[in-house]
């Protein structure tokens, strides 16, 4: 294993762990803008699965960037249908029987 990707590795790994640690102390009332941000970041891992596809060569480059935009979408349409049904807490409810 050479010095860069262990670098990487750790990288990583501490990513894990301040990621955890900043998600773990969000106040309950950030929770649906914080969704909104992660989607964009769906986003991303989209595009780039779909770039991996683009310049694909052999079975398991092609199979990790399919992998990788199926995940991606699933998130990303899954994140816009929670934010959705979060954001239609706070709209206004018409009364039964009256106007407004």
């Amino acid at each position: 294993m050479n010095a860069g990707l262990m670098a990487e590795i750790w990288v990583f790994a501490l990513a894990v762990f301040v990621g955890f640690e900043v998600i773990s102390k969000v106040p309950v009332v950030l929770h649906t803008p914080l969704m909104s941000g992660t989607n964009a970041i769906h986003g991303i891992v989209m595009l780039g699965g779909v770039l991996v596809l683009a310049n694909a060569h052999g079975p398991a480059l092609t199979f990790l960037g399919f992998f990788a935009v199926v995940l991606g979408a699933m998130n990303l349409f899954g994140g816009f249908v929670v934010t959705d049904r979060m954001l239609e807490m706070f709209k206004a409810r018409k009364k039964p029987g009256g106007k407004g």
